[in-house]
């Protein structure tokens, strides 16, 4: 960006031209001239040549005051450099993708809502890692922690609900398999983000186990528990009348979801629909906010030299052009 450092030198440019004004009107009046009858007596083109060299003497002067005036403003180039310092945050997602998720007390079901969720959560989260676990019975990575915020999407929407073969809810195992990708992680804050609908009814590890272990690496864990209170509509298959909707009571161990995110310095949260657990999430976000430094440096490069430097020059040379090659006297 150009700018002026002593704008208020520019307004002697007004003086270029009055004093074009005062050489017209005055100026050529008081200049030594020879006159004659007529101007026959001379080649034509001596005539107009030695009009020009005037005109461009004059021109020069005049340029020679305008770019003493623009050095004496004091232009220069001015940029802004800005240094950015981001202090991310690593996160796994740990989601529950057992039968029970197929519960219709969230809009269309417990899974998709929170994957819609998640997905918002993904969007508002550039600068941080970011990775997904996915359990059952059984718990696996979906995708490890990554900056492609792309590929994280499109690894979160093939997420489905496990088959009857797998079904159950593994709560520690997820736990530690989380723990195992953000451990080694040189990330200052890691946060697992761990969302069940259910008790802990399978694998080797308890969650309160898993979560001192998590305690160990500096991992804090927040805990939704998912599901209305009471019963919950929830689809069968009906060898008579088809799939159809009933009401099955909510088994959620709030308790053990609770205590895992009191022994790693998390929270505990309950969401009994779509609306609050996008509110949990929002939570979530506010409270792991990632730190981004910037330091912002004004690089600047003077231009007055590139003024006053021909002025200098052309200073100078004009004496030497006047009478050495235009032979103008001054006497």
């Amino acid at each position: 960006m150009l700018e002026f450092q002593q704008p208020w030198w520019m307004l002697l440019l007004v003086l270029v031209p009055l004093l074009y004004w005062w050489y017209l009107r005055q100026g050529r009046s008081h200049e030594g001239v020879l006159r004659f009858s007529s101007l026959a007596l001379f080649n034509p083109i001596d005539v107009r040549t030695g009009g020009l060299k005037a005109a461009l003497l004059r021109g020069v002067r005049f340029t020679l005051i305008a770019m003493v005036v623009l050095a004496l403003a004091r232009p220069r180039l001015a940029d802004v450099v800005r240094e950015s310092k981001v202090e991310v945050i690593d996160i796994m997602l740990v989601l529950d993708i057992s039968s029970s998720m197929r519960a219709a007390d969230f809009t269309p079901n417990r899974l998709e809502a929170a994957k819609k969720v998640a997905r918002q959560f993904i969007m508002d989260r550039l600068h941080d890692r970011i990775g997904t676990v996915v359990f059952a019975a059984e718990s696996f990575i979906q995708c490890p922690l990554t900056h492609d915020t792309n590929v994280l999407l499109n690894l979160l929407d093939q997420v489905t609900i496990v088959d009857k073969e797998h079904d159950g809810t593994a709560i520690g195992m997820a736990i530690a398999n989380a723990i195992n990708r953000l451990r080694d992680t040189p990330a200052a804050s890691k946060v697992m983000i761990l969302l069940s609908d259910g008790s802990n009814n399978a694998g080797e590890l308890d969650p309160t186990t898993a979560a001192q272990l998590a305690q160990e690496f500096d991992i804090k864990i927040y805990t939704i528990g998912a599901g209305s209170h009471g019963m919950a509509p929830y689809p069968i298959s009906d060898p008579l009348l088809g799939q159809r909707m009933v009401n099955v009571e909510v088994e959620l161990d709030e308790e053990t979801l609770r205590q895992v995110a009191d022994i790693t310095g998390g929270q505990y949260f309950r969401a009994t629909d779509q609306q609050s657990l996008a509110e949990i999430y929002d939570q979530i976000n506010q409270l792991e906010r990632t730190e981004i430094q910037v330091d912002e440096y004004l690089n600047v490069q003077e231009l007055y030299s590139w003024f006053i430097i021909p002025a200098s020059v052309l200073g100078l040379l004009l004496p030497v052009v006047s009478v050495g090659v235009f032979r103008k006297y001054v006497g």
